[in-house]
């Protein structure tokens, strides 16, 4: 969260737009291969994919210190990392949200997902202030060696956990052309299916307004703010304060007014968490906005995500949930690489406020778009799986709409 982008903008004094392209190389593997991944995915084991993907995940940390030992680090390197770290996320990443769904009944998965929230708030809190006392006595890239040993501890866990997995028959014959028929049945699935389309957009759209923002904060923080590596990382655990409010109140939320209406409630916490940061003062108040808008981004993407995780994973049949999990990634990502471009260049070019100020626009607008629509304002509950026989096998084709 913090180690990668503070050797970017501390280190090697990165521009805006160097920040933004950065972030736009870490997300170009979500649309190169998101949709031929869920194919796999859903024939192979899921556990495994997650346990290697963390494990790749420490080494590509583990780089960044030795080739600055080396004198070889450069801003081409981090893009090299970057890119193999969006990798991992997404192939481990989608392999990851499934396995949730293989061991919690899908009627729980809104709780499942606010616990699964709520577990990783303790380190949110207490990881940025850490990186932020160890970036300042030892630089960010040792931080990252210490990211590496607990990604690998990660790694050790993982594999102890026992689950049962449902994979989809390896096909007989051309395999190739079973791959393309059955990518494009996962496709189908998403832009045929009206609910799952609609929250693909809206959550576009969330998305180039979180990455215009996120590539210019750090820059923030330490130009506008005077902030150091420190007081950064404290900063920083208002991360964790939204994620364990977001966690505690999310599911209560949801389950007063629904999840489509909590998921409007998400995006409107992080357009006024933007917002606010976009004109707070330079000075001591400013420094209080910068962490009260990581705690309302953090709370309002807990607000979403449980929300949006949920809806996707209930609707959707178990032999179609790779397909389905890597395609709505690929949609939701589609414009975030544009508005980290977008943030860079209006943060070098316009003000690091401009860039601030656009994601909290687009946000906000976001909010009253969403509550006109009445599949989302009217979504009260989790709806109904899709039968399994109308989507999947050789001849499953999009079913119009009633």
């Amino acid at each position: 969260m913090l180690a990668l982008p503070l050797t970017a903008a501390v280190l090697l004094q990165a521009k805006p737009t160097q920040m933004g392209l950065l972030t736009a190389i870490e997300l170009l593997p979500f649309l190169l291969l998101s949709l031929p991944s869920g194919v796999w995915l859903d024939r192979v084991r899921k556990l495994p994919v997650y346990v290697v993907g963390e494990s790749l995940l420490a080494l590509a940390a583990i780089s960044v210190p030795v080739a600055w030992w080396m004198g070889w680090l450069t801003m081409g390197w981090l893009y090299v990392v970057g890119f193999i770290i969006g990798t991992v996320h997404t192939v481990s990443g989608t392999a990851a949200q499934i396995v949730l769904t293989q061991v919690v009944a899908r009627e729980r998965l809104v709780e499942a997902h606010a616990k699964n929230a709520l577990a990783s708030s303790g380190a949110e809190v207490a990881g940025p202030g850490f990186a932020g006392l160890l970036i300042k006595l030892a630089g960010a890239p040792v931080a990252l060696l210490l990211n590496a040993a607990l990604l690998l501890g990660s790694a050790l866990i993982l594999r102890g956990i026992d689950v049962h997995e449902r994979r989809m028959p390896r096909p007989q014959g051309d395999t190739l052309r079973h791959f393309w028929r059955d990518m494009k049945a996962g496709l189908n699935f998403v832009i045929g299916h009206r609910l799952l389309l609609t929250l693909g957009v809206l959550m576009g759209v969330w998305q180039m307004c979180h990455y215009a923002a996120m590539v210019v904060q750090i820059l923030f923080a330490t130009r506008t703010l005077g902030l150091s590596e420190q007081a950064v990382g404290l900063c920083y655990t208002g991360v964790g304060v939204g994620t364990i409010l977001g966690s505690v109140y999310g599911r209560r939320v949801s389950h007063r007014i629904g999840p489509g209406p909590c998921l409007v409630v998400g995006y409107a916490i992080c357009g006024l968490g933007w917002g606010l940061l976009a004109v707070a003062p330079a000075n001591a108040w400013g420094v209080a906005a910068f962490a009260l808008m990581m705690a309302m981004f953090a709370g309002g993407a807990v607000f979403i995500f449980i929300n949006f995780l949920a809806l996707r994973q209930a609707v959707t049949p178990e032999p179609m949930l790779g397909r389905m999990t890597s395609t709505m990634r690929w949609i939701t990502l589609l414009a975030a690489g544009p508005g980290a471009l977008l943030g860079g260049w209006l943060g070098e070019h316009l003000g690091l406020r401009a860039a601030l100020g656009f994601a909290a626009a687009g946000s906000l607008l976001l909010v009253l778009v969403a509550w006109r629509m009445p599949l989302i304002r009217q979504l009260k509950a989790l709806p109904e799986p899709e039968r399994e026989s109308d989507w999947v096998g050789a001849e499953a084709d999009v079913r119009p709409q009633g």
